[in-house]
């Protein structure tokens, strides 16, 4: 199966609850109206768009219409698919590893898929062809260890790792040091995710970062925020309170297959302006794709 059939398949729920919708809705009028806008509005905000980014959107389909004097309903389907590849467009999808070393910080709360998107992504930048060094900065957890153990192993790449409760900077910090002697190319720190203490959160990332500043400051760096599709606005809160803690660069967006409320790309792309880098779109070690905004609209409405 192809990255575009493992999109239509994966997004399977999504479209059952945004686009079949609104094919109906735009077959059953017969003229364009307040009425009809009334009705995608409401489509999109159930499917987890977001208010903010629904109404934009229907203000400029409202505008496109005027302007290009359409009447057919069924021709604003396009107008509706290019405002949606126009929104999702939010910078680069690229993962930022271009120096060697180059870091990537993993956040995220626990329980949202953060140890297995890390172990996708370590498989996918050493399919790549690079030598790929894992740090299991969770020291908080001791199952968080256990499972990235498990993910380098099955990955083939080495883990620097400390026991339960250690100092999670000082497993940066070793980690970087073997990252110079084995001459890696990728590092990739997980990290603990309790937004319930904010303030140890902050503290415990400041040092990581501050380390990784001093001891690697001419290195690429990438911070992805980790959230599971599945909680719909529940991500966009945990999303604005990471932005607080860390410099987020780009989203991870976990566990798409399982919901119908795949409309949250959307609302994370507009209100946040991070771009989503990664979509998880099934279990396999190779469901993590790079996500494409035209490639994932023309899998929401094929």
């Amino acid at each position: 199966m192809g990255f575009f059939d493992k999109l239509k398949e994966g997004l399977k729920k999504t479209k059952n609850a945004i686009t079949e919708r609104i094919d109906q809705v735009l077959v059953s009028f017969g003229k364009i109206d307040e009425e009809l806008f009334d009705e995608l509005e409401e489509i999109l905000i159930t499917s987890d768009v977001g208010a903010e980014a629904t109404l934009k959107i229907i203000e400029d389909l409202k505008k496109k219409v005027k302007d290009n004097k359409i009447t057919d309903p069924l021709k604003v389907k396009e107008l509706l698919k290019d405002e949606l590849k126009e929104l999702l467009s939010t910078g680069s999808s690229e993962l930022n590893v271009e120096t060697s070393p180059s870091v990537i910080v993993v956040v995220g709360v626990n329980g949202v898929g953060k140890t297995t998107s890390i172990g996708k992504i370590a498989n996918q930048l050493k399919q790549s062809g690079k030598k790929v060094v894992m740090a299991a900065a969770d020291t908080f957890r001791a199952a968080a260890i256990d499972q990235l153990e498990i993910w380098a192993n099955r990955v083939g790449v080495e883990l620097i790792k400390h026991a339960e409760g250690s100092d999670p900077a000082a497993v940066v910090f070793d980690a970087i040091q073997a990252v110079k002697a084995r001459k890696s190319d990728v590092l990739i720190c997980d990290t603990a995710g309790r937004l319930h203490n904010k303030k140890n959160l902050m503290d415990e990332l400041k040092k990581i970062f501050r380390i990784i500043e001093r001891e690697l400051p001419e290195a690429s760096k990438e911070v992805l925020l980790v959230l599971d599709a599945t909680t719909g606005q529940n991500a966009i809160v945990q999303a604005k309170t990471f932005k607080e803690v860390a410099p987020v660069s780009g989203i991870v967006l976990t566990k798409l297959d399982g919901t119908a409320k795949g409309g949250i790309v959307v609302a994370i792309s507009s209100e946040l302006n991070i771009p989503v880098k990664l979509i998880g779109v099934g279990e396999k070690i190779d469901d993590l794709q790079r996500f494409n905004a035209d490639e994932f609209v023309e899998a929401l409405f094929s």
